[in-house]
């Protein structure tokens, strides 16, 4: 892969648009999961100490 120029690098050809889109998507999948199973174990971990609060002020 030897491109002439970095705008040649980023155009891939005529078929740049569509790389880098689907670059962007994968990396877009990742992120979500990564930062979903945290932002559930944060919700678990909140509705647990709300639990534990609730039955600690019923007792």
């Amino acid at each position: 892969m030897n491109f002439d120029s970095f705008s040649d690098f980023i155009a891939m050809g005529g078929h740049g648009f569509y790389v880098w889109l689907s670059y962007a998507i994968a990396l877009l999948i990742v992120v979500i999961n990564i930062v979903s199973p945290v932002l559930q174990k944060r919700k678990v971990f909140s509705d647990l100490a709300r639990r534990l609060r609730r039955e600690k002020k019923s007792s």
